[in-house]
């Protein structure tokens, strides 16, 4: 049995309380994605409980790509991409990165140290926060995830300075206390959905400091997926970094063949003080200098995993 494991999960015939979004527009680099119900997935971890801005990504990208699978929900990041791991259901949908606020550091951490997981899909899911209560009044405590409290931080200075900020497991856990509470002057930082699961009041809404906030989440699985497109590429690696221009030397071997880098992140590898891992977005190309710089980098690598090509898909 997993720890903290919400033992939640609903199917189509079970999706009135938890669906959400109305149609939106996506973008699709490739028009093969279009393809609906092949990645035969029957289960996907998500962040929850129901309300977080993962559970509302995973109803889209389930409703979208129409693929029969229940979604299950987990108390935390590293929960969902373990029962991945432990074939306790067939994929997750985390996230990865926030336009504001930067990595989610849990999930690189876990992606890095796993030898089976593969990114079936990248869905870039536009964050919207509202301040929720009860009912109007002085707010003296806020609730909300870390990073939501980050992201609202202008507004949160502006709006209520003294009010004591407490950070929770996720913006939906954040709502039920607030709904649960006794308390009139509590508020969460939270989805529109969490507010109208829990009958909770927007006292504020589009609270997020850039309306241009956004969140980058992979579905990740045991086993590649090869018949989806290929747009990207993830590579993982670890590199000697007390040789000078080690990083210089790696990064040369995608600028001399061509390959565009679309993002690096770099995080800790726990075994030494200066030891660090680095992850490399790569835009993925059909041509051999792809392969020669992958095997280049190897070589100049303590260790490499390749975890596989993806598609993206943008959120309007």
């Amino acid at each position: 049995m997993l720890v903290n494991y919400y033992h939640l999960c609903y199917d189509n015939n079970n999706l009135k309380r938890n669906q959400v979004l109305k149609a939106s527009s996506i973008r699709f680099k490739d028009e093969a994605f279009l393809v609906r119900g092949m990645c035969m997935a029957k289960t996907m971890g998500v962040l929850g409980p129901a309300g977080t801005h993962s559970e509302a990504a995973a109803v889209y990208l389930k409703k979208y790509c129409q693929e029969d699978y229940r979604l299950v929900l987990f108390a935390d990041i590293f929960d969902c991409l373990q029962a991945v791991e432990n074939g306790e259901v067939d994929s997750a949908l985390v996230p990865v990165e926030n336009s504001l606020e930067g990595a989610i550091n849990i999930s690189l951490d876990t992606l890095a140290r796993s030898d089976g997981l593969h990114v079936w899909r990248e869905l870039i899911w536009p964050v919207h926060n509202q301040l929720l209560a009860k009912r109007k009044g002085e707010i003296k405590r806020i609730y909300s995830h870390a990073q939501p409290i980050s992201q609202c931080r202008a507004f949160l200075q502006e709006h209520y300075p003294q009010a004591e900020l407490i950070k929770v497991s996720s913006t939906a856990r954040a709502a039920e206390i607030v709904a649960d509470s006794e308390d009139d002057h509590c508020a969460a930082i939270a989805t529109a959905r969490a507010g109208e699961l829990l009958g909770l009041i927007p006292i504020a809404k589009e609270i997020q400091d850039s309306a241009a906030n956004c969140t980058r989440f992979f579905q990740v699985g045991r086993e590649a997926q090869a018949f989806l497109p290929k747009e990207k590429l993830l590579v993982i690696c670890q590199i000697d970094g007390q040789q000078a221009g080690a990083l210089f030397d790696v990064l040369k071997e995608f600028a001399q063949r061509g390959i565009n880098m679309t993002r690096i992140e770099s995080r800790p590898a726990r075994t030494e003080l200066g030891a660090y891992i680095f992850f490399f977005d790569l835009e993925y190309v059909d041509s051999p200098q792809l392969d020669e710089s992958l095997a280049a980098v190897a070589e100049k690598s303590i260790w490499l995993r390749n975890l596989g090509t993806y598609p993206v898909i943008q959120v309007k």
